[in-house]
């Protein structure tokens, strides 16, 4: 480990995990990428990492925990998964970024309550859909009671692997919650769409919010304020069309483009999830980094 930088780990070296060794690579200023670990010794991520000169192991998390250098994990499998690597990682003093919607820790939206919780040992980065909709949610919020929130996620079939797929329904819960929590809406909902459109469309956000006593003005003045913040860490990130005014429903259409630095531009979904953890994982290494630890 440098003076300036904390060493870290990514467990499960699939899709995501193998963008997200790309992105730390890329981006990061303050995180040493030391291993990646998996469970299949013929995984093609942990070839990629040893290829990139990454420690790579297929004994799962506990090569990681043999690793007494080790800062921070990034949880990069599925739900259940984590539940079990959880109280291992916080045993052993490692800061636990997750990916799934295993919902251990607080719910962290970056752009929206990371200073509150950056010191916690498990951020839960909710899903790729609440880190699509939350941000806007949440800017509704700041200027406005929001009654209720209701999201609707479109992304291409392809870009859902085994592990999305197996996370449905801890997907619509956990972002649901997320609307409420973090987005401060009194009630949420969130339906996800997998389209097999072909070609594969981008993932595009659907964000109903009921608000009381709105003005217009505001409303559109926080959400462009908000979009602008996202787009720092995911340049994909835009606003399709201006926020629609319908009594008290208020609509507002986000997409979401890949980089395309591992997976496909389509893949929004996953690249706001990955792009967000470098983030957040940069946050906390550069704390630890000013600290000494």
């Amino acid at each position: 480990m440098s003076e300036n930088r904390v060493n870290v780990a990514i467990i499960g070296p699939g899709n995501i995990g193998t963008d997200l060794m790309y992105k730390i690579l890329k981006y990061s200023k303050f995180m040493n990428l030391k291993i990646i670990v998996g469970i299949y010794s013929t995984s093609e991520g942990l070839k990629r990492a040893r290829d990139l000169g990454i420690e790579a192991s297929s004994e799962g998390i506990d090569a990681l925990l043999r690793d007494k250098s080790i800062k921070i994990a990034f949880e990069a499998t599925m739900a259940s998964a984590h539940l079990k690597n959880a109280p291992l990682l916080e045993r052993a003093g490692i800061r636990a970024i997750d990916l799934t919607p295993a919902a251990v820790g607080p719910y962290v939206c970056p752009v929206v309550n990371m200073d509150d919780n950056i010191n916690h040992p498990n951020i839960n980065l909710i899903t790729c859909g609440a880190q699509a909709t939350v941000p806007i949610v949440a800017a509704v919020s700041s200027v406005a009671k929001v009654k209720y929130a209701e999201i609707v996620a479109t992304i291409a079939s392809k870009s859902a692997g085994p592990g999305t797929r197996q996370n449905i329904d801890e997907f619509t819960q956990t972002t649901a919650r997320g609307l409420e929590v973090v987005g401060k809406a009194e009630k949420g909902k969130a339906i996800i769409i997998l389209n097999p459109a072909e070609p594969p469309i981008i993932m595009r956000n659907t964000i109903y919010t009921v608000v009381e006593e709105q003005n217009k003005d505001q409303i559109i003045a926080a959400i462009e304020k908000m979009v602008k913040k996202v787009k720092e860490y995911v340049p994909g990130y835009k606003l399709r069309v201006p926020p629609i005014f319908d009594e008290e429903k208020v609509t507002t259409m986000i997409e979401v483009e890949g980089e395309g630095a591992f997976l496909p531009k389509y893949a929004g979904n996953l690249d706001i999830e990955t792009s967000v953890a470098v983030a957040i994982g940069d946050r906390i290494a550069e704390k630890l980094v000013r600290e000494g630890v």
